[in-house]
């Protein structure tokens, strides 16, 4: 069978080799019972790539029931020797996790300390040593919420992701200091230091744990991660991982088809043990199999029995989304799932959120829109204000303003560029030969969408939202693929801050479905917040 290969990141560059596919060799007899697929990285002791490893695979000896992972065939009561362990973490695992729960810890004292001195010296208070007491009551709050085991569960440790739990650790620590201040300060505060308090401690302990995030990913290699599941999710999940930008890297994969005999579920085990030990794996991501729940299970308990870190890749969530309530139902979990759209109250938060949004946004904007007008004017013939008819909420169309960016009849000339087209699904050009000088510029930070504030304030547009296209473009949308436009489309979305030259329409679809199923104040927040670096970083080109 034809080699296999994956990228490994320039992180890796020491100690990777190129991936190879290997083949479990069965005996002539069974050559009809379905193989495990293997894509790891080639042996280093003097092993060709892409050689057939012919090691016979012992069965595991269980002492749990293992039926539904033999397939349904018991093994003999006699196999049932030794049960699965799940052994304490490897080193490497250990000390991944170690460095990111310390950066953190001392993230969130230098926060705090910060906070306190700052707000002090401005009120003209000094500081007494026992306050130096306190600081340890800093690290047990945050461990008794979890903020410094949270790390070692995700591969995406984005610090903007936990800002409502230290908005509640910055509540905690003002209440505990505001009770004891006559101990810390020489004289107490009043309710607007206080309250100046809470927020530069709320503030100070994002950028902190930011940059402790930072420091901990640069003193320790990129996770190694090892996917069990489909081709095709191997791939997406090897597109998603890369653009970490190599803070973890896909370094093996295994495929195991439908297991039919018991033989097959122990040569499962033994070589994801095997692979987990020679790759370094320190994470190993589990596709749920459908047709057999029970065998995800035990192979999820396989998987932790190898020390490393177990993730899974549910594919419900690409229907429900991310927000779904746990119900223990005396043992028995349920998942509760949102309802699609937003309720009457919902809707009404959401618009007071953009009209508050966009008038601020128009009012600071308004004097960088008449310059910009200015030079487009000078710069081209033609309106500097440019119309452009979109598919809105519930597929009424709706006119868009932008800032003119290319020269005057460029729509005329699209049909002869198709050719050049770089997007799937969508019209995109990097270069295009119809932007203008000026419109180049604007285009390269975005701001030739300053205009759709205006449509914000008349309700055809949201800040946030599903992203709004051309006729031609929302005539290739049908089906149920089409409740995306249930909400109002928005300036910006999930679609802007993953690059929205980059994402194919099928991807853009999902964003979308996801966004609306799982709306909330919180995630307009988000998404604002880091559509401001993705633009200025120019991602999206």
């Amino acid at each position: 069978m034809p080699d296999s290969r994956v990228g490994v990141g320039p992180r890796q560059a020491e100690t990777s080799r190129s991936i190879t596919v290997d083949r479990v060799r069965r005996a002539p007899q069974d050559r009809s019972r379905p193989a495990i697929r293997l894509e790891r990285e080639a042996p280093s002791r003097g092993r060709a790539t892409g050689s057939t490893d012919r090691r016979r695979w012992r069965r595991p000896l269980l002492g749990i029931p293992f039926t539904v992972l033999a397939g349904g065939f018991g093994l003999n009561q006699g196999e049932l020797e030794r049960p699965i362990r799940e052994p304490n973490q490897r080193d490497d695992v250990k000390r991944r996790d170690a460095a990111f729960r310390r950066s953190l810890a001392v993230s969130d004292l230098l926060a705090v300390a910060g906070a306190g001195l700052l707000v002090a010296s401005t009120s003209g208070r000094a500081v007494e040593p026992v306050a130096l007491l306190g600081l340890p009551l800093v690290t047990l709050g945050g461990k008794l919420i979890g903020s410094y085991d949270r790390d070692e569960l995700i591969i995406h440790k984005a610090t903007i992701d936990e800002a409502p739990r230290l908005f509640q650790l910055a509540t905690l620590y003002t209440l505990v200091f505001s009770l004891l201040q006559g101990q810390f300060l020489s004289a107490p505060l009043g309710a607007p230091r206080l309250a100046q308090l809470w927020a530069t401690m709320f503030v100070f302990a994002l950028l902190a744990r930011g940059a402790g995030r930072q420091l901990a990913g640069a003193m320790t290699p990129a996770e190694r991660c090892l996917f069990v599941g489909t081709d095709g999710s191997a791939e997406r999940l090897r597109a998603k991982l890369a653009a970490l930008g190599g803070r973890a890297v896909l370094v093996g994969r295994m495929q195991i088809p439908d297991v039919g005999e018991r033989s097959d579920a122990a040569e499962a085990a033994n070589v994801l043990h095997q692979v987990v030990r020679e790759l370094r794996v320190h994470r190993v991501i589990i596709e749920p199999s459908e047709p057999q729940p029970q065998y995800t299970l035990d192979f999820v308990r396989e998987a932790k029995g190898t020390g490393a870190r177990v993730s899974l890749l549910p594919r419900i969530l690409e229907v429900v989304g991310s927000s779904i309530e746990i119900d223990d139902l005396h043992g028995l979990t349920l998942l509760g799932v949102r309802r699609f759209g937003l309720s009457r109250s919902s809707a009404i938060v959401k618009r007071s959120f953009d009209v508050l949004g966009a008038s601020c946004l128009l009012l600071v904007f308004a004097p960088l829109i008449a310059i910009l007008a200015a030079l487009i004017r000078l710069d081209s013939r033609g309106p500097a204000i440019y119309r452009q008819t979109r598919i809105g909420r519930a597929g009424r169309p709706f006119t868009m303003f932008k800032l003119r960016t290319m020269i005057a009849g460029a729509d005329a000339l699209k049909p002869a560029l198709r050719a050049q087209n770089e997007a799937l699904g969508l019209f995109k050009i990097a270069d295009d030969p119809r932007l203008t000088r000026v419109g180049h510029r604007l285009r390269r930070y975005s701001l030739d969408e300053l205009p759709q504030l205006l449509n914000v304030l008349r309700g055809e547009m949201s800040l946030v939202g599903p992203r709004p296209l051309v006729s031609d473009d929302d005539a290739q949308i049908t089906g149920l693929d089409r409740r995306r436009l249930h909400l109002t489309p928005g300036m910006t979305g999930r679609w802007q801050i993953l690059g929205s030259a980059r994402v194919p329409l099928s991807e853009m679809i999902k964003l979308d479905y996801l966004y609306v199923t799982g709306w909330s104040l919180w995630s307009d927040v988000k998404i604002l917040l880091r559509t401001v670096p993705y633009v200025l970083a120019r991602r999206g080109m």
